[in-house]
């Protein structure tokens, strides 16, 4: 069987590494075929997996906009007769739409979504066309020449990631991170529910945020009173209760209990505040603090200008480099997502 995702083109890596990365740490068998930026076709998978898979899938992904399962995969010329053959009681309950997505196709949208939906209530009983708020969506995936005819049975959560902007949040402070980055870094460091994970520059607490809702245990540290005590706020306001919040310099942090996973995005620039660490060395004293407070296996995924060059400082200490990507901020500042491990025996 094969789930369809559509995916952001908002960056061109991004929505294709967090995939690979949530498919590694929950351990989902699948085969990845990436049709072009923006379609991606999970393939191989069991029965008795798919609907399990289906839900993690749209429980976690912040960059991929809809998950599918594919129904069969036809063509412009083949379309009808496809549809057509297609039981579609096993998928369809009450009200449906059809709703056509194009990938470098010429197939007219609003003609097949008509056409499609006329094949379906003539070979259904007891459904009935729903535009707005259908309980089924069959939707037509159209690359080139062909079409995959899916069906949604669980939506992502869209609306999340519109209505948690940092600004719409009880506790604000400027220059917080957008809450799709934040989820999909908290992804790319491969966690998975109930692992406990980490930002030790948790400024309003985005980071810690999405981690809690994938079901992390979070724990929040940051230099400033007011930031530890905002984000515990903003932290409670998404129903987020398993978390600690502390008071303290990165140097001086000693866990009790080492983490899973470590996501964050430490200050730098002139808008930003870091304490008596002057420069640069607020990464190279970050790593040093870190190291001993991960698992061995744990991964660490951070923010940083493109004008500091964390490999050396990261090969000091006994990281490695695994995953970089670059975000254009604007003309003077790419932000480069990292994504690190302690180095290998």
């Amino acid at each position: 069987m094969e789930l369809l995702c559509i995916q952001s083109q908002e960056h061109p890596q991004l929505p294709q590494a967090e995939l690979k990365a949530v498919i590694e740490c929950e351990n989902i068998q699948t085969e990845i075929e990436v049709i072009c930026e923006g379609l991606v076709i999970l393939k191989g998978i069991a029965e008795d997996k798919i609907d399990e898979y289906y839900r993690i899938l749209t429980r976690r992904l912040g960059y991929t906009h809809e998950v599918h399962e594919i129904i069969v995969k036809s063509s412009i010329e083949k379309l009808a007769e496809d549809v057509s053959n297609v039981k579609w009681s096993d998928y369809i309950s009450e009200t449906f739409a059809v709703r056509v997505k194009r990938f470098h196709s010429e197939i007219s949208t609003v003609e097949t979504e008509r056409n499609v939906g006329a094949l379906i209530l003539s070979n259904c009983d007891d459904i009935k066309v729903k535009l707005r708020e259908p309980n089924s969506l069959v939707r037509l995936v159209a690359f080139e020449s062909d079409v995959y005819v899916a069906v949604e049975k669980i939506k992502l959560n869209k609306k999340h990631f519109e209505d948690s902007k940092p600004h719409k949040r009880p506790f604000f402070y400027p220059g917080s991170m957008s809450p799709k980055l934040a989820r999909c870094m908290v992804n790319l460091s491969r966690v998975t529910a109930g692992d406990l994970l980490l930002d030790p520059f948790c400024g309003t607490g985005g980071i810690l945020i999405e981690a809690g809702l994938i079901g992390c245990k979070v724990l929040g540290s940051d230099i400033y009173w007011k930031m530890k005590n905002g984000t515990a706020i903003n932290l409670e306001h998404y129903g987020i209760t398993d978390y600690r919040t502390f008071n303290l310099d990165v140097r001086e942090l000693k866990m009790y209990e080492k983490v899973a996973g470590v996501v964050t995005d430490p200050p730098y620039g002139i808008s930003t505040s870091t304490g008596d660490i002057e420069g640069n060395d607020i990464f190279k004293e970050f790593f040093h603090a870190i190291y001993d407070n991960m698992k061995d296996d744990a991964y660490l995924c951070m923010a940083s200008p493109h004008y500091v060059d964390l490999k050396p400082m990261a090969d000091e200490v006994g990281f490695e480099i695994v995953e970089q990507y670059g975000i254009k901020m604007h003309r003077s500042l790419t932000r480069i997502i990292s994504v690190i491990r302690k180095k290998l025996d």
